[in-house]
């Protein structure tokens, strides 16, 4: 899994600058920033990839590291000047209550333990921290779609576990955490041409009909 990934980082990088990479990008961004509460300190980009939230993060004027286990994804990473280390979701290299954020953004899709790392994010949060988890919906007309491609060629959906906003609500809550509450855009498929009518409906259904949305997260606080 971590070979594959490295082996696809720069193409994997390139996909955000595309029209459909564009409105993804921009829309789960809209999603997660609209969902977090913590607006500055010291955060963890968990399963960074190439950067993208890392950098967001960054640009909020928190104070944050990036993890992730694929050196070539964190090669493009690093390249952007962001601070970034290779690691283990499993066993972050981190002492407990490190950080006031752990975001993690379509990272729990390819873990195999998710309790083991929601419960390393939680010792890693200083109390009153926040965890964000983005994930794509097991449920959505757009997984069913990706799902289907990846039987013919190889994509990283065919190694990934999808999960509903109630699975997400149910990691947090068994961890200890407070305050959970998921939400849910991306109601169209990629091919979907008609991105202003896509983003109004993703504002106007995020939160009633998350169940249907190809991206879910789940926010909670440590107690």
């Amino acid at each position: 899994m971590v070979e594959y990934f490295d082996r696809i980082a720069e193409r994997y990088d390139g996909w955000y600058r595309t029209k459909t990479g564009r409105y993804v990008d921009r829309t789960e961004k809209w999603l997660i920033f609209s969902m977090l509460r913590t607006r500055r300190g010291r955060a963890l980009d968990l399963g960074c990839g190439t950067g993208n939230y890392t950098l967001e993060l960054k640009r909020m004027g928190f104070d944050v590291v990036g993890l992730d286990a694929s050196e070539g994804m964190l090669r493009v990473a690093r390249s952007k000047g962001l601070n970034c280390v290779r690691g283990d979701a499993y066993s972050l290299p981190f002492p407990d209550g490190s950080f006031d954020l752990v975001l993690s953004v379509t990272m729990f899709e390819f873990i195999h333990e998710p309790e083991n790392v929601i419960s390393e994010i939680y010792r890693v949060l200083r109390p009153g921290g926040e965890a964000v988890i983005g994930t794509m919906n097991g449920r959505s007309v757009w997984f069913l779609f990706k799902r289907l491609k990846s039987l013919f060629v190889e994509t990283a959906y065919r190694y990934a576990r999808f999960y509903t906003p109630s699975e997400l609500e149910e990691l947090l809550l068994g961890a200890g955490f407070g305050e959970v509450e998921s939400a849910g855009v991306i109601f169209f498929p990629s091919f979907w041409p008609f991105t202003g009518l896509a983003e109004g409906t993703d504002r106007k259904c995020h939160r009633k009909c998350r169940n249907l949305a190809a991206f879910v997260a789940v926010r909670g606080r440590k107690v």
